[in-house]
């Protein structure tokens, strides 16, 4: 398929996990991507595996600044930009009654600035048929013990969907939310071991985690005219976790 040829992408959580299956499939489909991430080692690693059409820029989306320097290489080597694929998120346990305020703002400032930074300074690069996809997550519907920060951003991350949809009204852009259940990343398989695997996966009807290409084929959907009516959606792909 070459539903994305010619395309220019970000994903910014794209060395690794969900973010890195994304970037290979959307290469695959024809696109030219750029992926931001903390670590240069993945960087550089994943850059080596997908080929002559990624390139990688090292920041976080909490720092404007790293931001402004990702979207001034993407504006130096491609001059527009088609999708953007938010994807960058953190998240660790930390049950009601031992939360703290800096637990709150790493969580919030990854995943809700930085969720909104990355997409306000991409505007200007994009114009008619642009794609932006928002990684949220079934703890956002569902709610997931010990976990308040984290399932209250993605919550947020939701809702930024709706109101940008409205605030993207006659630009030609869409803007939805891509909402994964456990997924068998590479950081998950190593956090969960094999016991713990199964039982996530045992929560699912689909009785198994998702594979990361799972998830980077509904992002690649997302990206392309195949979703054109849809803006302000949620796409759940969470093997039927929060939705029974």
């Amino acid at each position: 398929m070459n539903r994305l040829n010619g395309k220019t992408a970000v994903i910014t959580g794209g060395a690794t996990g969900i973010g890195h299956a994304a970037a290979k499939r959307f290469i695959e489909e024809g696109a030219f991507v750029f992926i931001f991430g903390r670590r240069q080692d993945a960087l550089d690693a994943a850059v080596a595996e997908l080929g002559p059409h990624a390139r990688a820029v090292k920041g976080s989306v909490s720092d404007l600044a790293d931001l402004d320097r990702l979207y001034a290489a993407v504006k130096a080597e491609r001059g527009t930009l088609d999708i953007v694929f938010a994807n960058a998120g953190t998240g660790s346990p930390l049950p009601l009654g031992q939360i703290t305020a800096e637990h709150i703002d790493e969580t919030f400032d990854t995943n809700v600035k930085g969720t909104i930074f990355t997409v306000q300074k991409a505007l200007p690069l994009m114009g008619q048929g642009g794609s932006i996809i928002l990684t949220g997550s079934s703890a956002g519907t569902t709610g997931a013990p010990g976990f308040t920060a984290y399932s209250a951003s993605k919550a947020a991350v939701r809702n930024l969907a709706r109101t940008w949809a409205e605030d993207l009204k006659g630009t030609g852009i869409r803007v939805n939310v891509l909402s994964p259940g456990a997924t068998a990343t590479e950081l998950a398989k190593e956090a969960l071991g094999e016991e713990g695997q199964k039982a996530y996966g045992a929560m699912t009807p689909l009785q198994r985690m998702a594979d990361p290409a799972e998830i980077g084929a509904v992002a690649a959907f997302l990206a392309s005219s195949d979703s054109s009516f849809m803006t302000a959606s949620e796409v759940a792909v969470d093997g039927g976790l929060a939705q029974l």
